[in-house]
């Protein structure tokens, strides 16, 4: 496809989900607060630097797009996981283990939470079966907004979480409408229905929500409880008139196509002791998340003492040839313009395009000044000193470790 073939479309300017599409068969899903300007911003200059060659693959591939508008950007997040969960798309599941993904998870009980869990702790709870669930919804790729979802559908539906399941702060939650009464057996039943309502919602069945909320209310007011029609009512204002301004904010602070492959920045560093037991390692942040899991650690070759240029060169050597791994989309480097120059030379020897930062520190070892694409630097500045941090921290500790080990007397 190209950007002419696009502009011919009339998509618009609303929020919604999209799908890129190789024939009948859909190569990704992804969602947007403006179906319009997110599909066009595939087509843009920048696109490989700010989004990855598996973007760019991912377009070339494609035959043609469609799109499914929807009311809210809430729901779009919504209609999105429930779509990558049945159609499971190719360039959306790649490469991508979906344990580190969130889940929204209903439990099974008299008066039943609303947990988010990882899928890995997911697989854990299910292998115990200490844990009764009734519904599971997801993967959602983003917690942060994930987190705001569930602001705004526990103002419209107030629910019980981890936080106020606690004794101490269940009366706290209450007061402030977050988390119904759980006194009398009426309670309970209104209860049950809400957390109905709540599966609706997740489910995408909005329309049958407002139906089944329209139904009640009717119900009410024929019954004369007036006050429970009235709150009903409310309920169908809210889910008409969605609040999602800070949603909307962070779909357009953070696109949902670098979340939905897990946007993967690598830093790697090195730490040794006047050139002695050199050590390298690489950590990893996903969707703006540290992930441990990931990290790595290489015993540097004795000869290189303490030249950091030819220590990150075998580090990136060894860490590329391991192409099970999955390959970052940024990586960030320690030192100044030297080590961001070998890192770039070495990701064009084999033929790779990702973007290089480097974290330039002062003689206190504090962050100065970060080299590479403004763009990108201004996106994930944040990401990028954590990740540089975490590398630091992790290669020290290695060192240290290996050198009590070397210390400690063997036991003869």
């Amino acid at each position: 496809m190209n950007i002419d073939s696009i502009q011919k479309k009339t998509l618009p300017d609303a929020p919604g989900v999209y799908f890129w599409k190789e024939g009948k068969h859909i190569l990704y899903i992804g969602r947007a607060t403006s179906l319009r300007d997110r599909v066009r911003s595939y087509f843009s200059s920048d696109v490989i630097s700010s989004r990855g060659p598996r973007i760019v693959d991912m377009v070339t591939r494609s035959t043609s797009i469609e799109w499914q508008e929807t009311d809210s950007v809430l729901e779009a997040i919504i209609a999105e996981a429930n779509l990558i969960k049945k159609h499971q798309p190719y360039y959306n599941v790649k490469e991508k283990d979906d344990r580190s993904w969130n889940y929204v998870i209903v439990t099974k009980e008299d008066f039943p939470r609303i947990l988010v869990m990882r899928g890995r702790n997911l697989d854990i709870e299910k292998q115990k079966k200490i844990l009764k669930i009734a519904y599971t919804f997801g993967p959602f790729t983003q917690s942060t907004v994930l987190k705001e979802a569930l602001r705004i559908i526990r103002r419209m539906f107030p629910f019980i979480d981890k936080g106020s399941a606690k004794k101490d702060n269940y009366h706290f939650y209450r007061q402030i409408g977050l988390t119904p009464d759980m006194v009398s057996s009426e309670s309970k039943v209104e209860y049950k229905k809400s957390i109905r309502h709540i599966v609706l919602f997740f489910q995408g069945k909005k329309q049958e929500l407002v139906r089944t909320l329209k139904k009640e209310m009717d119900m009410y007011a024929k019954s004369q409880k007036f006050e429970k029609a009235s709150e009903v009512k409310k309920k169908l204002f809210a889910l008409d008139h969605i609040q999602d301004i800070a949603l909307v904010k962070d779909d357009i602070v953070s696109p949902t196509d670098d979340s939905l492959f897990g946007f993967r920045i690598e830093s790697y560093d090195t730490a040794h002791m006047s050139g002695q037991g050199a050590v390298g390692v690489m950590t990893v942040i996903t969707n703006n998340e540290i992930d441990k899991n990931e990290y790595r650690k290489f015993k540097l070759d004795p000869t290189i003492g303490n030249d950091d240029v030819r220590s990150l060169r075998e580090i990136l050597r060894r860490r590329f040839s391991h192409s099970e791994w999955r390959f970052p989309d940024m990586i960030v480097v320690d030192g100044g313009v030297g080590q961001k120059n070998t890192a770039e030379k070495h990701i064009d020897e084999i033929k790779l395009s990702i973007p290089v930062v480097s974290v330039v520190k002062n003689n206190k070892h504090k962050a100065r000044e970060i080299l590479g694409s403004k763009k990108l630097v201004s996106k994930y500045e944040k990401e990028i000193l954590l990740v540089n941090a975490e590398a630091h921290r992790f290669a020290i500790t290695y060192h240290r470790k290996l050198r009590k080990i070397k210390r400690s007397p063997r036991v003869i």
